[in-house]
Order: C-alpha cells, then sequence, then structure tokens
C-alpha cells in the first residue's frame, strides 16, 4: 500500500513527529510506502511529491516545522476538485491519503471523503479548539513558548513600573491565553468566550498598580470587548473566507493608560508561538497520533481523525471534529478569575 502525508495549514510544533510516527509503523509492522505532498493541498492538487524513505525521518521529532511545507491552499480551488486529486492518486499510485491539519485542512478533508477518497485525518492546531480531541498537538508549545515571553515581559514592567499586555493566539477560543496567564501569573487573562468591559479590565489593571505590582495582561487574539461586537481583524481573510486576526492588545494599550494614569506596553507574540522544538508532551502525543493515523488507514476507517480521549487514542468522525469548537468552559474562566486584579 502506497500512503500520502500532507501537512496543511499553518504550522506546528510536532508535525515532523507525526510524520515519523506514521512512516516508522507504516514500514515496519505494515511494509507500506510512503510519499510526501508538497505544501499542503497544493502538492495534492498538483500531483507534486516526494518519496518518504525511512532514513528521510531520522531523528525529526524534535524539529520545528515540516518536512514537507505547508500552504493555505484550498484544493477545491485554483484547479483542484475530486476529479483532479483521484487522477493524480492513480497516476502516482497512491491508495490513500492521511491529511494532518486544523478546521480548515480537515473540513477539506471530510469534502473529499465524500466525494470518494481515501482520507483519514490527525488534527494539527496550537490554539487546542477541535472539540472531538480533548488537546492537539503544539498547544502544550505554544504555552511554553507563551509562558516564557510572558515572563520575561513582566521583568521591563516591573523595571519601569508599566503595565504590560501580552497577546497570544488562539483564534476563537482562550487556551492559550488561559493556560499562559495563569502560568505566568496575569493580573488579567481576556478570552473571546467571556465579555470583559474596558471598565473592568482597567479595575484589575488599578489594583494590581495599587499593590505596588507592575500589571500584567494576558489577552487572546480573538478577544472581543463587550463595546465590540466582533474579533478586531485588519488583515482581511485566509484562503478558507476566515478572518486573520491580530492587534487587540494594540487597541486597549492606550484605553488601559487613558483611564489609569499606568503607562501600558502592548506586545504581539504572534508567529514565535508556532516555532521551535515542540516539548516533550508533544513529541510523544504528535508520535502517538501519527502511529495511529496507519492503524485508521489499514482498518479503512475513511473520513476519520485519530484523537486524544484522557490518555488514550481514539478514532472519531470528520463530522464530529467539525461539529463546534472547543471552547474555555465557565468553570475554568471563573477559577483563573479569582485570581485577577
Amino acid at each position: 500500500m502506497k500512503i500520502g502525508i500532507l501537512t496543511s495549514g499553518g504550522d506546528c510544533p510536532g508535525l515532523n513527529a507525526v510524520i515519523r510516527g506514521a512512516v516508522l509503523k507504516g514500514i515496519a509492522i505494515h511494509g507500506q510506502e510512503f510519499v510526501g505532498f508538497r505544501d499542503g493541498w497544493r502538492g495534492v492538487v498538483e500531483g507534486d511529491v516526494i518519496d518518504i524513505p525511512r532514513t528521510m525521518v531520522r531523528g525529526i521529532a524534535k524539529q520545528g516545522g515540516t518536512i514537507l511545507g505547508t500552504s493555505r491552499t484550498n484544493p477545491f480551488e485554483n484547479g483542484g476538485g475530486p476529479e483532479v486529486i483521484k487522477a493524480h492518486m492513480e497516476r502516482l499510485g497512491i491508495d490513500a491519503i492521511i491529511a494532518i491539519g486544523g478546521e480548515g485542512t480537515l473540513a477539506a478533508a471530510k469534502r473529499l471523503t465524500d466525494a470518494g477518497l481515501k482520507i483519514v485525518g490527525v488534527p494539527k492546531t496550537v490554539d487546542n479548539d477541535l472539540d472531538a480531541t480533548d488537546y492537539t498537538f503544539g498547544f502544550d508549545t505554544a504555552v511554553e513558548i507563551a509562558t516564557e515571553a510572558i515572563d520575561r515581559l513582566r521583568t521591563t514592567g516591573e523595571s519601569h513600573h508599566r503595565c504590560m499586555i501580552a497577546e497570544v493566539m488562539g483564534r476563537h477560543v482562550g487556551w492559550i491565553a488561559l493556560h499562559s496567564g495563569m502560568a505566568s501569573g496575569a493580573h488579567a487573562i481576556l478570552i473571546p468566550e467571556q465579555k470583559v468591559s474596558i471598565e473592568q479590565i482597567a479595575e484589575w489593571v488599578q489594583l494590581a498598580h495599587d499593590r505596588g505590582r507592575a500589571p500584567l495582561v494576558v489577552v487572546a487574539e480573538g478577544f472581543v470587548p463587550d463595546h465590540m461586537e466582533s474579533p478586531h481583524s485588519e488583515r482581511g481573510l485566509d484562503t478558507f473566507g476566515r478572518p486573520r486576526l491580530g492587534g487587540i492588545a494594540d487597541q486597549l494599550a492606550p484605553e488601559l493608560e487613558a483611564r489609569t494614569g499606568i503607562e501600558t506596553r502592548a506586545t504581539i507574540l504572534g508567529h514565535i508561538q508556532r516555532g521551535g522544538v515542540p516539548t516533550a508532551y508533544d513529541r510523544v502525543l504528535a508520535t502517538r497520533l501519527g502511529m495511529a493515523a496507519i492503524d485508521s488507514v489499514v482498518d479503512g476507517r475513511w473520513g476519520t481523525m485519530v484523537a486524544l480521549k484522557g490518555t488514550d487514542i481514539s478514532h472519531v468522525g470528520f463530522e464530529e471534529a467539525l461539529g463546534k469548537l472547543k471552547t474555555v468552559p465557565q468553570h475554568r474562566y471563573d477559577e483563573a478569575s479569582v485570581l485577577f486584579g
């Protein structure tokens, strides 16, 4: 059996560990062959592949990014579509595809599976927002990077007696903000799931300042203050029609400074959260998911995704993974909010 692997969407620590886990198990246990599609769905649409022998995956679990490259190509546009992809697979002798990606990638994989292609999925997102899995690889690394960066911001804030605002990724959920904010001792954590007024944020900042602290605010890129109707977005849409978020920290900083009189600085961590080596946790999870994807292929579980349930790997349908976002529940926010101010 010949299997094609692709990594699509935003890059993420742990992608290479998935590739390694799948290839090693596929070759050692089932005698399978592997090729990689270059740059995600672009390579699938254009039939652009490279061979992946066992020697190619040596030592790659610790590498960030993806050895196959990635893109945000929509496989139904730019000359793509099920029939084009089927023709490439037949020409290249590819029997099945393992698609590693987030919500957009898996939504495309579902449409292609419904059209008759043999595809299984591996969930990938630093945002940890896929509902069908307890955790996604890349999230732990993103939180670790964000926490270290916020710790550094805090020392400069304390030196200058400033309020520091750190904006982290997460799109429409607040998992990275919640975890990195709690880990770094933030005086306020602002997430998309909770509407908060500028007055309330200013009160938390003032309380911390009055105790002699340098106020620290961690905000998710998708946070919506109660005077706004949608997340701040000034960079247009991606190829799947979703808004490119970012910049809410720059909007908050002058507002808080005007209300409190405390010099306030904003830092947007951005893509630094995606880069570098994955944590040990993400390497192990990604490897396990890659190996489980091979089981899905062998069993013919087309249209399914591997997922983490507790500490076990399970198999769920694409429709379950795409049904809704996994948002931060109220009790988790209430738990953190005890520490605000």
